[in-house]
């Protein structure tokens, strides 16, 4: 079988290039991307429902881990191996969950008039 991906970069016009690819990784996910720029990765992926459901609030889950192990780093003291995520990471899990939510709560309310 062979892997159908989809690769598109974006030049920002600085020099910057931000590069979108898909269908690679992440299979068992309804979608994913993997965004770079430079040498920093982001893989985003999205898992749903094929059902709608008559709940009235939105079941978002926002995960976000920074990965050092592939960089050789690993973390020291009485937590290794990353083995729960930092306050950072909560952060900013708690940060995209406010931005996102908003957005998904007007879709909720029209598909529901």
């Amino acid at each position: 079988m062979k892997i159908k991906t989809y690769n598109e970069s974006i030049d920002l016009g600085d020099g910057r290039i931000i590069t979108l690819e898909t269908g690679k990784l992440a299979k068992q996910a309804h979608g994913s991307v993997v965004v770079q720029m430079g040498k920093a990765m982001l893989l985003c992926t999205v898992v749903s429902n094929y059902e709608a459901s008559n709940v009235n609030f939105l079941p978002l889950t926002v995960d976000y881990r920074e990965k050092f192990a592939s960089a050789g780093r690993y973390p020291g003291g009485f937590f290794k191996r990353e083995a729960r995520p930092s306050d950072g990471e909560i952060l900013t899990m708690r940060l995209v969950d406010r931005v996102l939510r908003p957005c998904f709560q007007k879709i909720i309310i029209q598909k529901s008039k």
